[in-house]
């Protein structure tokens, strides 16, 4: 295991002493455990993007939906010329 020191704000401390007395467990374990669901919720967050992209393809791939045939070519002129630019 590695070894690290932090500084945290006071309350932050506070919340971790009570939570390690509440479970039972020592403030290491909880501050381990805390990162690590944090680490992996932070993961999920950058993935979300990605995720909504691929629902919306999914979505219109199963609504059959269509646009013009040209678009990957003049996609500008799709963005732009219909807001008068």
């Amino acid at each position: 295991m590695l070894k690290t020191y932090l500084y945290i704000p006071e309350n932050l401390g506070e919340e971790i002493s009570v939570l390690a007395q509440n479970l039972e467990t020592s403030k290491a374990d909880v501050i381990r455990r805390a990162l690590k669901e944090g680490i992996t919720q932070i993961k999920k967050q950058k993935t979300g993007s990605l995720d909504v992209l691929t629902r919306i393809a999914e979505i219109a791939k199963n609504s059959r939906a269509k646009g013009p045939k040209d678009l990957s070519t003049n996609h500008d002129k799709y963005l732009w010329d219909e807001y008068g630019q």
